[in-house]
């Protein structure tokens, strides 16, 4: 038994559901099916999920967003006549959109997000049919997902997995909408963006599937940006530790959260493309023999900035630590990274959470109530994460990326090493990061 999901560019229009479609009909064990919002068809189109975002924005401020309704109700008009469905379904789309409105706020615009994902599903369950396979819509509330109250960033219940058990004895092809669920009392709540992939995880670890295919546009996971490197080796095996670490750091092939369901119930992932399905793509598993290459992947993001903290003695003073992380809560700001020394630590923080006035009023309290030495933030650095698990085998892994930073002539501003020793981090200028990637693919790889 088997759960497919497919991303918002497997189902972006009528040819890309039909070889979904196929896809599905080519093999009886993809019982479950999960689907994103359409995606973008072409480099300059829009996502329908951005384009509904707009309109509920745009009704929240009393200004006209007919325009963009029209592009979605245009957009799914098309695919509905393309896969020669009935009209009906467009008209209770339009429905839906006017429902969802009502329900919007300021602070949560979830009822109304959650449309193209709903849409899509509804759209190909009924093409499905028409192909002669039994399939069923199925609304994330009829299937158990319960989540908790927040909106856009909602979590999923533990008594959910025991619903969604229950659904394996249902008959035929189960199409369900990804990105949102229910809470207990009945309200719409959306995961975090990317948060289909979490419904695949979802319903993958709730039905106990033998497997979680994850189709998108790609043959398989690369082993580095190939915007940064031209052709980069594929990576054909991986272990969810490493996804884990990849996805967080940049990769762009999962949300970093999105696997966790499936991998606590040791599910194998593949991620396969719905424009090649019968490419072998990237299998994600939970242990993996070892091999000659033992880093899979480098990974890297920017945007990130560094609160640097000195103070003499500060390993002997009891719960300095406690104290500053208390003033980062306080301020609800949360950190990455926290390598530290005898007398100093270094605080990885999202650039986005430190506005100018948190700024101010963090270091202020840092010298006040911790009498710090020293406290100044860095900004504009990059983050590469070299990641593979046999590296704690192997010897030398650090001088190599080291020397291979100092050939690209870029200095290295902190250096960390997980515990679990399945991944590296170096902390970087972000203006020397293409640098530091093509250098580095070289040194690992070529």
């Amino acid at each position: 038994m088997k759960v497919a999901k497919f991303g918002g560019s497997s189902v972006a229009n009528a040819e890309q559901i039909k070889k979904v479609g196929q896809i599905i009909k080519s093999d009886h064990q993809r019982k479950f099916v999960v689907v994103s919002a359409p995606g973008k068809q072409h480099h300059h189109d829009e996502k329908i999920t951005d384009l509904l975002i707009r309109v509920g924005e745009a009704y929240l401020t009393n200004n006209t967003y007919d325009k963009d309704l029209m592009t979605i109700l245009n957009r799914l008009s098309q695919i509905i006549s393309d896969l020669k469905l009935p009209e009906q379904l467009l008209t209770d789309i339009k429905t839906a959109i006017e429902n969802a409105l009502t329900y919007v706020k300021h602070d949560n615009l979830d009822p109304l997000k959650a449309i193209g994902e709903d849409s899509s599903a509804k759209i190909l369950s009924a093409y499905l049919n028409t192909l002669g396979l039994p399939a069923t819509y199925l609304n994330p509330k009829d299937a158990g997902l319960f989540v908790s109250n927040e909106p856009g960033n909602a979590r999923i219940l533990p008594e959910s997995f025991n619903k969604i058990y229950q659904l394996r004895s249902q008959e035929g092809i189960i199409v369900i909408p990804g990105f949102f669920g229910y809470t207990i009392d009945g309200q719409l709540m959306t995961f975090s963006r990317g948060g289909s992939d979490i419904t695949g995880s979802i319903i993958a670890a709730g039905i106990k599937a033998d497997l979680y295919e994850n189709f998108t546009d790609v043959d398989s996971v690369y082993s580095v940006n190939p915007h940064i490197v031209k052709n980069p080796c594929t990576i054909k095996t991986l272990t969810y530790k490493e996804m884990r670490e990849l996805s967080y750091a940049g990769f762009s092939v999962f949300h970093d959260e999105a696997l966790i369901p499936a991998f606590k119930e040791k599910i194998p992932v593949c991620i396969k493309n719905t424009n090649n399905p019968t490419a072998k793509g990237t299998m994600i598993v939970a242990h993996k023999k070892p091999t000659a290459r033992c880093v899979v992947g480098i990974a890297s993001d920017t945007g990130f900035c560094s609160l640097y903290v000195s103070k003499y003695l500060m390993n002997r003073e009891l719960g300095f630590g406690r104290k500053l992380f208390n003033i980062l809560e306080d301020e609800h700001v949360s950190f990455e990274h926290a390598p530290s020394g005898i007398d100093d630590m270094s605080i990885i923080i999202r650039e986005n959470q430190l506005t100018p006035e948190k700024e101010q009023i963090i270091i202020s309290r840092i010298k006040r109530e911790l009498h710090a030495d020293t406290v100044k933030i860095d900004r504009h650095l990059a983050m590469i994460m070299i990641v593979g698990e046999g590296m704690k085998h192997t010897v030398g892994m650090a001088q190599k990326a080291a020397t291979a930073l100092a050939d690209a002539q870029v200095n290295i501003e902190m250096i960390n090493q997980g515990s679990s020793e399945v991944s590296m981090m170096f902390g970087i200028q972000a203006d020397g990061l293409i640098r530091a990637i093509q250098s580095l693919y070289k040194a690992f790889f070529e």
